[in-house]
Parts: structure tokens; C-alpha cells; sequence
């Protein structure tokens, strides 16, 4: 094949100029025009229709139904297994070459259809519109970045050579994977993971999140005119109780690929470390499991870059990102100083319809996480001072105020345990020492970030901060493919750095190749 070029960051889309608005308010149209239609699963090479419907609705208004997804039995989630199973060896067999150009076409297509997929985002999972152009934009640069990685892998350095011997090494697929992606990034992380897997020779299960089925539905639709072989994936929609510890489970099964909740991930490791009869390998798990991510305003800083980076980390997206900042560790000298800068720009965060640009943050994903996230603001009540937000925001969505509570323990449940909406927790550190050892105290080690002016501190932080993506004098989120590879230590999950060079060697195995020369 003709060799790529070089990989670049898609570019996001200024939808200040009316002709980027426009064409964003025709796709969001176009997809209202769609709600309501019947999506079925994908499995064994056919659409499947069971009768038994998930319903997706618009978290902005909850009445309108965004589509109806068949839900898969035990039955169809076990002939999902075993013919991607079967499928595996032909797929496996299916030149490299080939493997690319269709997932390089995948992300030309997602390129031409990126505003009709950002306005699935806001409608299916409120997010706002530059969020939605940054989630689509990331799915794309997965699909271009996995593409040139995978070109890199089946062309490896050159071993050394033993006289009388030829002497390589092989990178081959592993089998068949289970892909589990989350809602919050319900195009960007799903994409990522299931075209890793796909690219590397493995065939996939997807069974993605049952709040953004429909998104998922049109993806591997994208997928599917992008040439990939009906049976290399299938689309496997229900609960996770009802079908997912059953993918993870069998035999069959080689890889789980997961992000999600650490309760969840945790279960599926377990699940995926028992032996059982009929299995002939250590299931291979790669879990993002979520973070409670701190960042450090020091002494000396930039305060109005710091409050800004804080602004925007913990309410981004509504704090329904892993990536998000829950806790501000301000350092004694500046906490006052810090907290009244912080309240207005809080305070005038405006909250309604994600599909109205005019409002700075949507609603949360579901009733469930609002009631979720509604329960540890009271508890926020009781562990620390409330200086903003508290309440649900007007409209018939699930909307929630922008919420800042301060002077949080550290022994707190809101300064240890993930929330995953707009709720940040500000925290008094004696000095620069005492801030890193707060921003540290944690089961997580997934972002963080420093805003300081000290050298000393920022090198500090580079050796102790143990978190797997750390940001100085910037704000905890928005890693981009190939610039910040993405993944977590300690209970945020298995660093897996999504969008980093080493990647896809973790849905491939080395094969030693020896052979004696005559």
C-alpha cells in the first residue's frame, strides 16, 4: 500500500462563523427527522429484531425518544461469541493492508458525516456543540492514528540475527474481543476501541452502553460501508447483567476491552481471571475505570488561568467526563483569593438544552445519575460549605446546577468517591507539600494538573503527582490522539494509554519466527 501520511489532529469546526452554524443547525434537523426509528442487533452477518426494545431518549427533553434498539437474549449474545469466533481466522488471514484502508475510510466517512454524528451527541447524550465537534473529531483521529500504528506493527524493527539463522518477529491478533465503551464518549471511545481491535486482525463484539445505542448503531453502520466484512463485528445491545457477564465468561472470549464505572471494571476482571472449562488462555482485560482527578493551585500561580482551568475541567461536559476535575487543592496563601474568583464564573455557567448553543451546559445523562449525583450534594451539605449551585436547574431535562462546595476534608466522601457530574469539591493546602500529598490521597491516579510558577513545584509534581496523565499550568482534560496517550494508574483502571504509540500491542501477541538457513 502506499505509504499514509503523516498523522494530524482533526481540526475542530468555529462555530462562530454562520456558515459552520448553519450547516450545524441543518444536521441537528436532519437527525430530529430521524427520531423514533427501530434499530436492530448485528449478529452472525445479519440484522437480528427480538421484540424486546430499549428505548433511547434526549436527556435535554426525556419525552422524545431518540430510537428503540432491539435488546439481545443469552441466546443471540452466545451466537455472537462463537461466530465472530469462527469468522476470526479469515479476518485474522485478511492482509494488513487491506485491515487499514478500511478503517482509514471509516474516518473519511465520519469526516464527511461529522456534523450529522455531533448532533446524535447533543441529542443522545447532551453534550453541548463543541463538545460533540470534539468527541467526533476524536473518533477520527483514533481511526487515522490506529491505522498508521498498525502499519508500524506489521513492519517491525529488525531483530538481531543469529549466524546460521533468519531470525523475526511477528505481531499477530489475539481472537475474538469483547468491546465495552461508555455513553459519555459514546462515538470518540467506542470508535477508538473497537477499531484497535479490529485493525490488529481480531473481530469484535460490541455490546455499547444502553444510553447511546443509537450512536453505536450508526457507527458500525459507518463501518460497514467502510468494507468491513459483515462478520468481523457484532452488534450485541442490552444490560449488562442480562448479557454482559456472559460475553465476558466464555470460552471463547480472549480480550475484554472496557470503560466504564470501577465497580463495573472490576467485576469484569474478576469474571475474566476465573479459569473455566473449554478456556486455553489468560483473558487479556483493558479497563479505564474512572478517576477522581485534583488540581493543584499553587502560591505562586497564574490565579485567573487556574480558576479558568478549573472552570472548565470540572464542569465540561457537565463533570461526566473520567477526566474531570472533583477536586481543587488550593494552596493557603491564594484559597480566598481563588474561591472569589471562582464563585461568579460558576455562578454564571448558564445550564438548558444542549441543542441551543446559547447555554453553557446540558443535562446530565439520565433521572438516575441527576437522583445520583443530587444524593452527594447532600452529603456535600454536611462535609463542607456550599458556595454555588445545590439544586436541579429549571426545564423538563435532567438538569443540574453547576455546584462548588468548599472547605472539604480530605476524609470526606466528596473529596474520595466519583460523582460524575458538576459537582467540585475545594480543599485548603497548608503548602505545596501538603497540596501534593491531598492531590495523592486517593484509590484513583487517572488526570491531574499544577498551576504554578515555581519550578521546583513543577518538577515535584512530574516525580510524585502519580497520576497517568499529568498537566501543568493547563487545564486535567482534553487529551488529544497521539499528544496525550490516555490511561490511569492505581483503581483508575490498567494505563492502557488510549491514543498512545504502544496501544495496540495490547489486542496483539509476538510470535519469534526462526529458521534455519541451509
Amino acid at each position: 500500500m502506499a505509504p499514509l501520511p503523516a498523522f494530524h489532529n482533526e481540526a475542530y469546526a468555529d462555530f462562530s462563523l454562520p456558515e459552520n452554524r448553519q450547516a450545524m443547525e441543518t444536521a441537528l434537523a436532519q437527525v430530529r427527522a430521524a427520531f423514533g426509528r427501530e434499530y436492530s442487533l448485528w449478529i452472525a452477518g445479519r440484522a437480528v429484531a427480538t421484540g424486546d426494545w430499549l428505548r433511547s431518549v434526549n436527556p435535554s427533553h426525556p419525552s422524545e425518544i431518540v430510537g428503540s434498539h432491539a435488546k439481545a437474549t443469552a441466546a443471540l449474545a452466545t451466537e455472537a461469541i462463537a461466530d465472530t469466533a469462527a469468522f476470526f481466522p479469515e479476518w485474522a488471514r485478511t492482509p494488513v493492508a487491506d485491515r487499514v484502508a478500511i478503517i482509514v475510510k471509516t474516518a473519511a466517512i465520519l469526516r464527511e458525516r461529522k456534523n450529522e454524528f455531533n448532533a446524535w451527541l447533543v441529542l443522545e447524550a447532551g453534550k453541548s456543540w463543541a463538545e460533540a465537534e470534539a468527541d467526533t473529531a476524536e473518533a477520527i483521529d483514533f481511526c487515522e492514528y490506529y491505522a498508521r500504528q498498525m502499519v508500524r506493527w506489521a513492519n517491525p524493527e529488525p531483530l538481531l540475527q543469529m549466524p546460521g539463522e533468519k531470525n523475526e518477529l511477528e505481531y499477530i491478533p489475539l481472537g475474538v474481543g469483547v468491546v465495552i465503551p461508555p455513553w459519555n464518549f459514546p462515538l470518540a471511545i467506542l470508535a477508538g476501541m473497537t477499531v484497535a481491535a479490529l485493525v490488529c486482525g481480531n473481530t469484535v463484539v460490541l455490546k455499547p452502553s444502553s444510553e447511546t445505542p443509537v450512536i453505536a448503531a450508526k457507527f458500525v453502520e459507518v463501518l460497514w460501508e467502510a468494507g468491513l466484512p459483515p462478520r468481523a463485528l457484532a452488534l450485541c445491545v442490552g444490560s449488562g447483567s442480562e448479557i454482559g457477564d456472559l460475553l465476558v465468561v466464555d470460552p471463547q472470549t480472549r480480550f475484554i476491552s472496557f470503560t466504564g464505572s470501577r465497580e463495573v471494571g472490576l467485576h469484569i476482571n474478576e469474571l475474566a481471571a476465573k479459569p473455566a472449562k473449554g478456556l486455553k488462555w489468560i483473558r487479556r482485560v483493558v479497563a479505564e475505570m474512572g478517576g477522581k482527578d485534583a488540581i493543584i493551585v499553587d502560591a505562586d500561580c497564574d490565579l485567573d488561568a487556574a480558576v479558568a482551568g478549573v472552570v472548565a475541567s470540572a464542569f465540561g461536559f457537565q463533570g461526566q467526563k473520567c477526566s474531570a476535575c472533583s477536586r481543587a487543592i488550593v494552596h493557603a496563601d491564594v484559597y480566598d483569593e481563588f474561591l472569589l474568583r471562582l464563585e461568579p464564573k460558576v455562578a454564571g455557567l448558564t445550564v438548558g438544552d444542549a441543542a441551543d448553543p446559547a447555554f453553557s451546559m446540558g443535562p446530565v445523562i439520565s433521572a438516575s445519575a441527576r437522583q445520583s449525583i443530587l444524593a452527594y450534594i447532600e452529603i456535600g451539605r454536611a462535609e463542607g460549605g456550599l458556595l454555588t449551585g445545590g439544586n436541579a436547574a429549571p426545564g423538563d431535562g435532567y438538569f443540574l446546577a453547576p455546584t462548588v462546595f468548599t472547605g472539604v476534608p480530605s476524609t470526606s466522601r466528596l473529596f474520595q468517591e466519583e460523582i460524575f457530574g458538576p459537582v467540585l469539591a475545594v480543599t485548603k493546602a497548608d503548602d505545596f507539600d501538603h497540596a501534593l500529598a491531598l492531590a495523592n490521597d486517593s484509590d484513583y491516579g487517572l488526570t491531574g494538573a499544577v498551576y504554578s510558577n515555581v519550578p521546583d513545584h513543577l518538577e515535584r509534581a512530574r516525580r510524585d503527582f502519580h497520576v497517568g496523565n499529568l498537566y501543568l499550568n493547563r487545564k486535567c482534560t482534553g487529551a488529544m490522539v497521539g499528544v496525550h496517550p490516555f490511561g490511569g494508574f492505581n483503581l483508575s483502571g490498567t494505563d492502557s494509554k488510549a491514543g498512545g504509540p504502544d496501544y495496540l500491542l495490547q489486542f496483539l501477541q509476538a510470535k519469534s519466527i526462526a529458521t534455519k538457513l541451509p
